[in-house]
């Protein structure tokens, strides 16, 4: 009996630092500010692959604004470094649309998706308006002399 009030505090307990990590994690990440969740779809199928997009490849993440790239980190991870690093010079913006289908269910409710190109690698990032916003600001506020791809 004692031996199972035992684990199962060790259980708890790991689970609650486990959580903490979590948080402290995501905290870390945005300490330096110019944060937004950006869902991430990397490979993703073309519109000629699937008239109907599916939900599937969605991994739900924070995008980090750092210099002339964006930084994206999965949320469910430990990882202190970015998952993904996307160049400025490299995004080139295919089309932008609203969640079709099972993706309504994969990304969150007031998500837009943003289909691009990355040194040739389809990607689709999926962020809320506002967010939106400010990612087309950043990627044409890019410095002379660079091309910038903004559909």
């Amino acid at each position: 009996m004692v031996l199972a009030l035992l684990v199962s505090g060790v259980v708890v307990a790991l689970v609650v630092v486990g959580l903490f990590v979590f948080g402290l994690r995501r905290r870390l990440i945005q300490r330096s500010g110019g944060t937004f969740d950006c869902s991430l779809r990397w490979n993703a199928p073309g519109p000629e692959a699937e008239p109907e997009p599916s939900g599937k490849g969605w991994v739900y993440g924070v995008a980090r604004y750092n210099g002339d790239r964006i930084e994206w980190f999965r949320v469910f991870s430990y990882a202190p470094r970015p998952r993904r690093l996307l160049e400025r010079a490299s995004i080139e913006v295919l089309e932008r649309r609203t969640p079709k289908g099972e993706e309504e269910l994969a990304l969150l409710s007031d998500a837009v998706v943003l289909a691009c190109l990355h040194s040739g690698t389809r990607l689709e990032l999926a962020m809320s308006e506002d967010a939106l916003t400010g990612f087309l600001a950043w990627l044409e506020a890019a410095p002379p002399g660079q091309r910038v791809n903004v559909a």
